[in-house]
């Protein structure tokens, strides 16, 4: 049974570079997935589907349910690998309800833990504008971002303290010192 953890977090939190420098130290038996840059992937891409995900994601909104989840199932179905990082899911409580009922009918995967790297909206902001990445890399695209990401949190949140899932790592600290307590309490899980 493959052992998987959601990584979520603010944009700019680090969840995404977190959760690759965890996958690179143990490239073996740990992969890891952004919904962001599995989509991101797909837009490039060129596709039918890219573009129609470009027109939700270059405006900084959530992508159709149905697209999302096939990418992440599809992703952790076709890893072989024993455990799966997947950061930035899931950003809605649809998604949250809609993968659970997933979850109830698979053997294969097992949802271990929903692994919070929580940092300040100022911290966060302040990451997002400095890095500038690409054209979601804006002041008001931020803001869009962060207002997408607060609406379902405390749901969320509940959702997973109720489950025995949910832990929060300090986000505001050194790349070395997060990737270090989340790399130890994924490793204590497998």
């Amino acid at each position: 049974m493959k052992k998987l953890f959601f990584i979520i977090g603010a944009p700019g939190s680090g969840k995404t570079t977190d959760a690759e420098l965890i996958a690179e130290r143990h490239y073996m038996e740990i992969a890891h997935y952004s919904t962001g840059n599995l989509l991101r992937d797909e837009i490039a891409s060129g596709s039918e589907l890219g573009e129609k995900i470009n027109s939700f994601v270059s405006n900084g909104l959530l992508c159709p349910l149905d697209i999302v989840l096939d990418t992440v199932v599809k992703a952790v179905k076709g890893s072989n690998r024993k455990a799966i990082l997947i950061d930035g899911f899931p950003r809605s409580v649809e998604q949250m309800h809609s993968f659970d009922e997933i979850l109830k009918s698979e053997t294969e995967i097992e949802l271990v833990s929903v692994i919070e790297v929580d940092v300040s909206e100022e911290v966060a902001k302040d990451r997002v504008l400095g890095r500038a990445r690409g054209d979601d890399d804006n002041v008001e695209v931020f803001n869009n971002r962060m207002k997408v990401y607060l609406e379902p949190l405390k749901a969320i949140q509940e959702f997973y303290t109720e489950q025995g899932i949910l832990h929060n790592i300090n986000g505001e600290r050194t790349i070395e010192e997060i990737v270090d307590e989340m790399e130890q309490f994924v490793q204590g899980k497998l």
